[in-house]
């Protein structure tokens, strides 16, 4: 080529690339599409397995770990007081919910509570079980069950051989108690004098500043006679052997506490064994072989305040919030299904 010759113009070779989606693409769309398929088949057929964040967080117990049907343990502790967001009441919802539980186990350790409270417990337990075509119901005593924890035992209905208690566990103690204190005396010693104004004579009726009428005793008794009468009627229907011997049931119901052993006697207790003779008990009821039936008890929900601090810091918070709240609920005068002398002082279940 001569130097006067023009040079042709130099070719641009592209060379495209095969891409990797476009020959793997619609393989890894399938893929992710079965894989989605598949994460909500799995999340279905264990979602049981899984607790909500802001409630009671379930936890094997016992039986069959994988087992999809289970027994659920609810545990009543310390001493009963009114309240709808009570841990009781949490369990007693999350129980509801939960449509893979077969049977319940009451694990009861407390002294009693309030009137109220006892009988709101009761009350939506009977309903729970209603709801779920007689949903059998077991109880384990622990230490103590007494008065309102009795009272609450009566869930089991009029099913025999379905109260178990521990062989030291004490329990009974049916009965109500108005707790009253006079401090007048003390205080005429030092100069102090009650000066309450009030709307009527009546509305005083129960403080302890000043000596108790026998017209505010004489109410104050109609209305211990009247909730004990409810308690009695409970009883009967959650002790087979009281409902046609009233004269049974008055033998029991004079507010002793009695020995496991001495509650089997009189017919309060049907056995004595620890919460797995329970656990047992309730898979029977549940028509469920132990070994295909998972049991799971409640934990409290984690807060914030509890993972930073520790939980004895929590405990030592919310201790400090109820204070104004135990003290008022000292002062007010109010029926007790509960064995003690002293209620506020006792644990709460809120």
């Amino acid at each position: 080529m001569s130097a006067d010759e023009p040079r042709p113009a130099p070719q641009i070779v592209i060379q495209q690339r095969s891409s990797a989606f476009g020959r793997y693409g619609k393989w890894l769309l399938a893929a992710l599409v079965a894989s989605i398929v598949f994460s909500i088949g799995l999340y279905s057929n264990y979602s049981s397995y899984f607790s909500p964040g802001d409630g009671p967080q379930e936890k094997y117990h016992s039986l069959a770990q994988f087992a999809p049907e289970k027994i659920a343990i609810i545990e009543i502790s310390g001493a009963i007081l009114e309240g709808e967001d009570s841990f009781a009441m949490q369990q007693i919802r999350r129980v509801r919910e939960d449509k893979s539980i077969v049977g319940i186990v009451l694990r009861i350790n407390s002294p009693g509570g309030t009137v109220t409270g006892s009988d709101y417990i009761y009350h939506h337990l009977c309903d729970l079980v209603k709801e779920r075509q007689n949903l059998p119901v077991v109880v384990s005593m622990g230490s103590v069950c007494a008065s309102g924890g009795y009272y609450i035992a009566m869930a089991v209905g009029n099913r025999a051989d379905t109260i178990f208690a521990e062989p030291t566990t004490w329990t009974g103690s049916i009965g109500v108690i108005i707790p009253h204190f006079d401090f007048s005396n003390g205080m005429n010693l030092l100069g102090i004098s009650e000066d309450s104004i009030s709307s009527g004579p009546l509305k005083k009726m129960g403080s302890p500043t000043r000596r108790m009428s026998s017209e505010e005793r004489k109410i104050l008794q109609s209305l211990v006679d009247e909730s004990f009468r409810g308690f009695k009627e409970i009883v009967a229907t959650g002790r087979p052997k009281f409902k046609n011997d009233e004269k049974a049931l008055d033998a029991v119901a004079t507010g002793q506490i009695f020995t496991a052993q001495q509650a089997v006697e009189k017919g309060l207790v049907d056995k004595i064994g620890f919460i797995e003779a329970a656990i047992d008990c309730a898979a029977t009821l549940a028509k469920k072989d132990r070994n295909s039936v998972r049991c799971v008890k409640y934990e409290r929900p984690p807060t914030f305040v509890g993972e930073l601090l520790g939980t004895e810091a929590q405990a030592a918070a919310q201790h400090n919030r109820n204070d104004l709240a135990a003290l008022i609920e000292l002062s007010s005068p109010r029926a007790y299904y509960l064995w003690s002398w002293l209620p506020s002082a006792l644990p709460s279940l809120q």
